[in-house]
């Protein structure tokens, strides 16, 4: 008999993909969506095959019930729950206390992400929160695991991240790549994959990852798709999912089929394969209203259909984004990639504008800390602080950067660092270390058509300059609330801004 392993056991065996099933908890406290989350959830917790249940929290930025909550739910009944821990609801103290609230039920595996945009609530919408990124909450449960936050005794969560490699432009697949990059440095364990159903993409992950040394184990995303859910996330109407109008159409002809529930396993469980086949390290399994039985019939009949599993990748998975960009050239025996990276002189768009220019030049020469007339900057800055000149100077300031940058006042400003573009103003999530998961074309999940991602623009003007790495290598803090309506010159001349943070 098969012995049942924890996630993290599971992630660890090269043998066999660690299996986790992600459930979606609902409204209400005893509704229909958490009966059948429980009642799954006992089910799996006695297949040995399966080694975690994936634990959502308020997807499509709607309220739900806690994911907390029901990983409590999931632990009792003797299964691994695998949390998704999200920022966009709750300040840096409130995922304090929630890890707290998770350690002590001894919950330990969790899934950190930027999260869906907050949607419709009580009276409204409610107000987005994204105090950290997902970076930053990475980078605070390393610091709780290693004792070395809180000085209390150490934690031992098991955090992994997302990526998205199914990304249509240059500047976003970067983007995601940079990211990924501060995320393992920052503690991630493991990588999971958004939705998307191009193998060639699902190969480049892996590809990257091994070219890069980035030693953790890749968990590839399988979501059991319909045609209303593959019409809404080709409409991008769920975020950061990529169902392709090839894929559209395939699941319209097969609407007419009458085993058409039977067929959309089939492509979940050739996925699997195909999966299995590229050497990831486990498979997550969702889909609206999934039974046990047809879990196990995906897992069943991936593992038959592996040994095919290159043919199933050409037939079944070719649905490439019109003009979209791979970061290996393509192999054309197989229709996946080389380990040969295309030149990206000679792709994508850049675009250096005079005004990024002209305060890189600014910058160069007044602000860094080797520039030429930083010694005196900073005596100027040092005695204005003491000043009757403090107020007017801060103003002054304010003033300029509002009509330049859209400064919003935060004090502990980091555009240098990015392009001068503000995150705190023009990226609806305020993230600082990189693009979220829900871009479209280039377009902002939250503005689609209206405004481009930030990281999009970022990336054409670093590599318009030949700077573009500059996204991956330095780590921005958080965002100090102190320093909230100050100068953020005269905070970083007299070292109270981020770039003397110690965390």
């Amino acid at each position: 008999m098969t012995t049942k392993r924890s996630f993290s056991e599971a992630l660890a065996d090269p043998a066999q993909l660690s299996v986790t099933w992600e459930l979606v908890p609902g409204r209400g406290a005893r509704e229909k969506a958490q009966e059948h989350f429980v009642k799954m959830a006992e089910l799996a917790a006695k297949d040995p095959k399966i080694n975690a249940i994936t634990v959502t929290d308020n997807p499509g930025g709607k309220s739900a019930i806690l994911a907390y909550s029901m990983a409590i739910e999931a632990k009792r009944l003797g299964i691994d729950p695998l949390v998704h821990f999200t920022s966009k609801d709750k300040n840096r103290n409130a995922l304090e206390s929630e890890l707290y609230a998770l350690d002590r039920a001894d919950i330990q595996n969790l899934l950190v992400m930027t999260g869906d945009y907050p949607g419709a609530g009580y009276a409204g919408s409610a107000k987005p929160v994204f105090d950290l990124d997902a970076v930053h909450a990475l980078r605070m449960i390393t610091k709780m695991n290693e004792g070395a936050y809180t000085k209390l005794p150490a934690t031992k969560f098991f955090a992994g991240a997302v990526v998205s490699p199914f990304k249509s432009t240059e500047a976003e697949i970067m983007a995601q790549y940079y990211k990924l990059h501060k995320k393992i440095a920052n503690g991630a364990k493991f990588i999971i994959t958004q939705l998307g159903y191009d193998a060639r993409k699902f190969d480049e992950l892996r590809k990257y990852v091994d070219t890069h040394t980035l030693t953790v184990p890749l968990i590839g995303n399988i979501f059991v798709l319909s045609l209303p859910v593959a019409k809404l996330m080709n409409k991008n109407l769920i975020p950061g999912c990529v169902v392709t109008d090839s894929l559209v159409a395939k699941l319209e002809e097969e609407s007419t089929y009458s085993n058409k529930k039977e067929l959309q396993l089939l492509r979940a469980a050739k996925l699997y394969a195909v999966l299995k086949g590229l050497k990831y390290n486990g498979v997550n399994i969702g889909g609206h209203g999934l039974s046990y039985i047809d879990v196990q019939y995906i897992i069943e009949k991936g593992e038959e259909l592996s040994v095919n599993w290159q043919e199933i990748a050409a037939d079944d998975f070719d649905h490439p984004q019109d003009g979209g960009f791979y970061f290996f050239e393509k192999e054309s025996a197989t229709g996946l990639n080389t380990c040969q990276p295309v030149n990206r002189s000679q792709t994508g768009s850049s675009n250096s504008s005079l005004k990024q220019s002209l305060m890189d030049v600014v910058h160069e020469v007044a602000f860094d800390h080797k520039a030429p007339l930083y010694p005196l900057n900073k005596a100027i800055a040092q005695f204005i602080d003491k000043s009757w000149l403090k107020q007017p100077f801060t103003l002054a300031e304010y003033t300029t950067k509002t009509m330049t940058n859209e400064c919003r006042f935060c004090g502990d400003c980091a555009m240098h660092e990015l392009g001068f573009i503000c995150p705190m103003s023009q990226c609806p999530k305020q993230q600082r270390n990189g693009a979220c998961g829900g871009s479209r074309d280039g377009w902002c999940e939250v503005y689609p058509g209206k405004q481009k991602c930030i990281f999009v623009t970022m990336y054409e003007g670093f590599k318009g300059r030949g700077k573009e790495e500059r996204m991956k290598a330095k780590y921005m803090p958080p965002c100090n609330w102190d320093l909230h309506r100050t100068s953020s010159w005269l905070n970083y001349f007299n070292d109270r801004d981020y770039n003397n943070n110690k965390e």
